[in-house]
């Protein structure tokens, strides 16, 4: 279901009142209307299926290399401040018997990540999206980020990035594996 746009700009309405704003000042009259197309597209990852997006992109191939993507840029909203966080996964997995069109990586993050967010759900739920959904021999998800929640208010640290890992199969069971991606997406 679509968001109400015009409930959610009535409330940036009534939220720069409250800020001290006039909104109908003219550098402000359109900001409701512009932020609440903003968060409904910002947000889209709640009106879209994982399932939708691999649309049966899933191609049968024999290999038991592990396959990586790595540097997938993406851009979410901390949960805590509905603040950005941005910056990049990198996804390893070795298939048992069907492999993902590589584009499909990219755009489960971004389901995920279009959503208000904890940088350490969603490197859980790409991690088990993708076991799950070609019932891989293993994954592993890593997420390097910087939050605006921490550089522009709090502690107000600008160098400052998070880094979350999840490893499933044989990428939580094998060290040699886990080494093989963190040392391939250049994170050893």
């Amino acid at each position: 279901m679509e968001p109400n746009t015009q409930k959610i700009e009535s409330l940036v309405r009534q939220l720069l009142v409250e800020l001290g704003e006039d909104p109908e000042r003219e550098g402000l009259v359109k900001t409701p209307l512009r932020v609440a197309k903003a968060l409904a597209f910002l947000t889209h990852g709640y009106r879209t299926e994982p399932e939708e997006v691999i649309n049966q992109a899933l191609f049968t191939q024999t290999t038991s290399g592990m396959v990586i993507v790595k540097d997938i840029e993406l851009y979410s909203l901390c949960e805590h401040h509905m603040l950005p966080f941005f910056g990049r996964c990198h996804i390893g997995y070795i298939p048992s018997g069907k492999v993902f069109g590589v584009s499909k990586l990219a755009r489960l993050v971004e389901v995920y990540a279009r959503r208000l967010q904890l940088q350490e759900r969603l490197t859980d739920q790409i991690s088990q999206v993708i076991m799950e959904s070609v019932d891989a021999k293993g994954v592993g998800v890593m997420i390097e980020a910087r939050h605006l929640c921490m550089m522009m208010r709090g502690v107000e640290k600008q160098n400052s990035t998070m880094l979350t890992s999840s490893v499933l199969g044989v990428f939580r069971e094998h060290l040699a594996t886990r080494e093989e991606f963190l040392s391939l997406v250049g994170r050893r």
